[in-house]
């Protein structure tokens, strides 16, 4: 696996982990769940800054926010029982085809 995409990654999970301990963090009053959201998003837009040594700037945000929208929400709704509807099904479905035709067939993505 190319160096860059394992940076993006890790920056991919990163943003998930702090993106979702948001609720938990109650507008940053709880310490824990803060700290989360903090270390996570730090480490998340570090090896993003390091994708980007390697990958172009458009594929590497376009991967990173594409597979993080479709993490984020299937957590909210296996893990915060928030409702997903077929529309929401359908649109983080075209994100995720999106996300593999850039990857597949596009000449701009680094190999």
């Amino acid at each position: 696996m190319h160096t860059g995409y394992l940076f993006l990654a890790v920056a991919i999970i990163a943003e998930v982990i702090a993106t979702s301990a948001l609720k938990a963090s109650q507008g940053f009053t709880r310490l824990w769940p803060s700290l989360v959201v903090v270390v996570g998003y730090a480490i998340a837009f570090y090896c993003l800054s390091l994708v980007l040594r390697t990958v172009p700037v458009g594929v590497a945000y376009a991967i990173w926010s594409g597979v993080g929208v479709a993490l984020i929400a299937l957590i909210g709704w296996l893990v915060l029982g928030q409702p997903l509807d077929l529309p929401a099904v359908i649109g983080i479905g075209l994100i995720v085809s999106g996300v593999a035709v850039l990857q597949l067939f596009s000449k701009a993505a680094a190999h």
